[in-house]
């Protein structure tokens, strides 16, 4: 009797165990379902790990496209700060689809509908977006490196053979049987080998580990290809139809996996903790790695396929949220390309995404741009919002405009460059450097090339720097390119002037103060505030009045000479 009270006893403690896990689980999903309700449209705010950045573009290198946006011109742009605020994604598919989407822009129209598709359909209806972030979060992320960083660990591995262990392991079912002929024979031959398996599963389970991270994220991910399948959602059947078509190929893959990765948790769960010490004594998860290490590369190319599936889905869902979060924006209209057709583009009320209150601006280019203005004026964020959104144009179609339109480009830049420290190279040759590969792309076929250039040359002399930039822009105006370019060389808007349209940024000085109103104005610079500038920060009058005199005396007469 008194077994009977103990059991049920176990059975009640077991039963209310499991209740209160389906309890928790409930309210967390609750929580996360609230959270994101609340937390849609606000700038994502989480914290990467030491090298997660690294990992994040692993989709991108490994999918290759005929034109991606450089590094130069991605760090000119401060992209991996845009792609920072915008990345509200809840899986590494979905991020690592979000960055290669922004490195990639997109010279199909189709293919730019079929995302403002989704993206107007997730945008409108709340409860199927909240129920697919729900899915991708449990899909989760791999942190530190890609998937595809550990599907190429996976070839290190080489082919692992399994025949010693299943020979142990029969020898051991052997010496079981054993013991009924003898007893003492067969009890010790079992001890022996058990003790073999046990002394060397540790080393072979290091061996291993590093690997398991691939198989869990392959497993979760088929986990969340199957739940995929079935949400009933009208705006993802043709993904969805991709992505169960696929999944008899993982049919192999899971059966290895129920029994193989099994008893990796914390210990918490009692069947987990029976399995991992039949799994030291048989090692029956590292045979069944050994299996799953020839089946995954069996299907990488399917789980390639359901990872893009899954993250375009997740990475767009962060696009409809980070629509909302801009302060305005707007659909681009784009225009298809001939081969040497015209660069140009319109954008009214155009700002920069990272300005928390920004200045909006209007321009209309359908030639090359000249900025003139003084430094702080506005010129380099003005050339930075208008590259920005002819990427987004063609990425996350929306722009931070009231209207845009323009037609499919090319968006490369040189602007803040420095000096390469490691190869030895000046400013001026890592500027040149930049330069030239610019020139070098408007000679290969594509669409046209939408270029900035900031401060052209600033690595050299006046009388150089003005002669060389000169011609270097004027080889930037022609058919199939637009070149927007700032410069403090009032010159150039001189000598240029029959292929770029001047415009311009002005800062006012009142009371001793400086003000920026950042308004980009037609024309050239006309004000000459620098020296005034020095006087303003508390420079000594005589300093401010000698510069003065020696600036109007060059303007007069072309020679530099003390007062």
């Amino acid at each position: 009797m008194e077994y009977l009270i103990l059991m049920l006893a176990l059975l009640a403690v077991g039963a209310l165990l499991f209740a209160n896990g389906l309890w928790n689980d409930r309210k967390m999903k609750v929580w996360r379902r609230k959270k994101f309700q609340e937390d849609f449209g606000k700038r994502a705010d989480r914290i990467y790990e030491d090298g997660e950045f690294q990992g994040i573009s692993g989709y991108y290198r490994n999918h290759s496209s005929d034109f991606f946006i450089d590094d130069i011109t991605w760090n000119d742009l401060d992209m991996d700060e845009i792609f920072r605020q915008m990345n509200t994604t809840e899986s590494s598919a979905g991020q690592e689809y979000l960055y290669a989407l922004l490195r990639s822009p997109s010279f199909d129209e189709t293919e730019l509908a079929e995302r403002e598709r989704l993206i107007s359909y997730f945008s409108e209806r709340e409860t199927e977006r909240i129920r697919f972030q729900m899915l991708f979060h449990e899909m989760g992320r791999t942190r530190k490196y890609s998937i595809y960083d550990y599907l190429e660990l996976l070839e290190t591995m080489g082919r692992r053979s399994s025949g010693r262990l299943i020979f142990i392991d029969v020898l051991m079912v052997f010496s079981v049987c054993f013991i009924g002929v003898s007893a003492s024979v067969g009890l010790v031959a079992f001890i022996c080998l058990l003790a073999f398996n046990i002394c060397t599963y540790e080393k072979q389970k290091k061996e291993i580990e590093p690997y398991l991270i691939t198989f869990k994220y392959v497993f979760r991910t088929v986990n969340a290809a199957e739940k995929f399948c079935r949400i009933k959602c009208s705006a993802t059947q043709e993904a969805q139809r991709k992505v169960k078509a696929l999944l008899p190929k993982f049919g192999p893959l899971k059966r290895s996996g129920f029994f193989g990765m099994r008893g990796a948790g914390d210990g918490s769960n009692p069947a987990e903790f029976v399995i991992a010490y039949l799994n030291i004594m048989f090692h029956f998860d590292i045979l069944l790695f050994n299996r799953m290490l020839h089946q995954v590369r069996d299907v990488k190319e399917e789980i390639d396929a359901v990872l893009t599936e899954l993250g375009r889905i997740d990475g767009l869902i962060a696009v409809v949220g980070y629509r909302k979060s801009l302060p305005g924006y707007c659909v681009p209209k784009l225009a298809e390309y001939m081969e040497a057709d015209e660069c140009w583009m319109e954008a009214h009320s155009l700002y920069h995404p990272l300005l928390l209150k920004p200045v909006k601006n209007d321009i209309t280019a359908g030639r090359g741009v000249l900025l003139t203005g003084s430094n702080a004026s506005g010129k380099s964020t003005f050339l930075k919002a208008a590259a920005i959104n002819a990427l987004f144009s063609q990425t996350i179609h929306a722009c931070c405009a009231d209207f845009y339109q323009g037609c499919f480009v090319r968006v490369m830049s040189s602007m803040a460059l420095r000096d390469d420290l490691g190869s030895g190279e000046s400013y001026y040759i890592v500027e040149i450097r930049a330069l030239k590969r610019i020139l070098e792309a408007i000679e290969q076929k594509g669409a046209p090339v939408l270029c900035f250039v900031d401060e052209v040359l600033r690595g050299t002399n006046t009388v150089e720097r003005i002669a060389a930039s000169a011609r270097i822009l004027k080889s930037l105006n022609q058919k199939g390119v637009c070149c927007f370019a700032a410069t403090h060389d009032i010159e150039l808007t001189q000598l240029l002037e029959a292929e770029y349209d001047n415009y311009h940024f002005e800062e006012e000085i009142l009371e001793n103060d400086i003000h920026f109103p950042y308004r980009l104005m037609e024309g050239r610079a006309s004000t000459r505030n620098a020296i005034r500038l020095l006087s303003v920060m508390g420079y000594e009058e005589q300093i401010t009045v000698d510069a003065e005199h020696m600036a109007e005396e060059f303007l007069r007469s072309g020679i530099w000479q003390w007062k």
